[in-house]
């Protein structure tokens, strides 16, 4: 029985992000948990975040991207057959044979892999901001759009209007676009809106426009969702056409940067989605700060869609409890999953009335 003050080993943390054997992934996890309690290669890796990774650093995680990263460059043929996203059918419960000679090959690139975040630059959530985006512009009636993002990693959500975003009963975005995001979510209330200017920053930014940099962010999806590879694969060959620029820098810095000179012409939309857990709270109280006094020069929204993820169960989670809150300058508006749709609309005090949302 667990006392109140245990604290889970790194071992346990491989075990519990899943807790189950349903795919590859949760296969993985049990046989680099227990290699890791034998002293195995993965100790070998791990060595230098033993005893002090939380669960916050999502160790396990970064293991299994520069892992997935050797299989994307065609390094490991009898591993990707395990790799449903490569086309690979191979039964899970047999993979370990086939793993453990891969990381003993690549022990240094893979322990490097440890100190990587992750960063899937995951486009989906482009679906639930535009939920949000909606509702700036009705506010403030101001209908072209300056977007500025911090955290964009890739910058693949900046491209948000050239994809095709939908719910029941309506659609936005480019009519062409090779991704459509189904939103699930009736009575969203597009509008006609055209984004003038876009542009982010990140500590790491990711060129998506270059074999490394689509492989990078590929790495971080796991290899058995197939419709999240879809979607960003189909969003890369839309950010090789229509490249954004992502600056590298902090957010706090960049904003005051970028919010420094009045802009009345445009409305400034300050967007954001699963990047603050990673900021320091003095980052997030900067940005808080920078954006506050912005108001003052111009029209503008802060959009935040923010929350940490709940632990990992086969059954998934409510997203009306657990998933992430879309808010307008502080205001709940929405929920969401934390990959994207999808979306459960709260009741919005405004004029034309509140809006309804399902799960799906």
């Amino acid at each position: 029985m667990r006392h109140s003050g245990w604290v889970p080993t790194l071992a346990d943390q491989f075990r519990q992000h899943f807790g189950h054997r349903e795919h590859l992934y949760g296969v993985l996890l049990d046989h680099l948990a227990d290699d890791l309690d034998a002293g195995g290669v993965t100790a070998l890796i791990c060595r230098d975040v033993v005893g002090t990774a939380s669960r916050g650093d999502a160790v396990q995680l970064r293991l299994l991207a520069g892992l997935f990263r050797i299989v994307l460059r065609g390094e490991a043929p009898p591993l990707a057959a395990f790799y449903p996203s490569l086309g690979g059918a191979a039964p899970a419960d047999s993979v370990w044979p086939v793993a453990e000679p891969v990381l003993l090959a690549h022990v240094e690139e893979l322990r490097a892999a440890l100190a990587i975040p992750p960063q899937t630059n995951e486009v989906g959530r482009s679906a639930v901001l535009a939920i949000g985006l909606f509702a700036a512009v009705r506010v403030s009636g101001i209908r072209r759009v300056r977007l500025l993002e911090p955290g964009a990693s890739a910058g693949l959500n900046l491209n948000v209007d050239r994809y095709r975003i939908t719910g029941p009963g309506w659609a936005w975005g480019s009519p062409s676009s090779p991704l459509v995001l189904d939103t699930q979510a009736a009575d969203a209330g597009p509008v006609d809106l055209e984004i003038v200017e876009r542009r982010g920053c990140d500590l790491d930014p990711v060129a998506a426009s270059t074999p490394e940099g689509a492989r990078y962010l590929t790495s971080f999806v796991w290899p058995f969702d197939l419709a999240r590879h879809e979607r960003l694969a189909a969003a890369l060959d839309i950010g090789r056409a229509h490249p954004v620029a992502v600056d590298l820098a902090g957010a706090s810095a960049w904003l005051a940067s970028q919010l420094a000179q009045p802009r009345g012409d445009v409305l400034t939309v300050v967007w954001q989605s699963i990047t603050e857990q990673y900021w320091p709270a003095a980052e997030s109280a900067a940005v808080r700060e920078v954006v506050a006094s912005a108001r003052a020069r111009m029209p503008l929204a802060h959009l935040t869609m923010e929350g940490v993820p709940p632990r990992q169960t086969g059954g998934g989670y409510d997203i009306s409890t657990h998933g992430p809150e879309l808010r307008l300058d502080g205001r709940l508006i929405a929920r969401s999953h934390h990959h994207g749709p999808p979306v459960l609309l709260l009741p919005e005090p405004r004029a034309v009335g509140g809006s309804k949302g399902h799960l799906g």
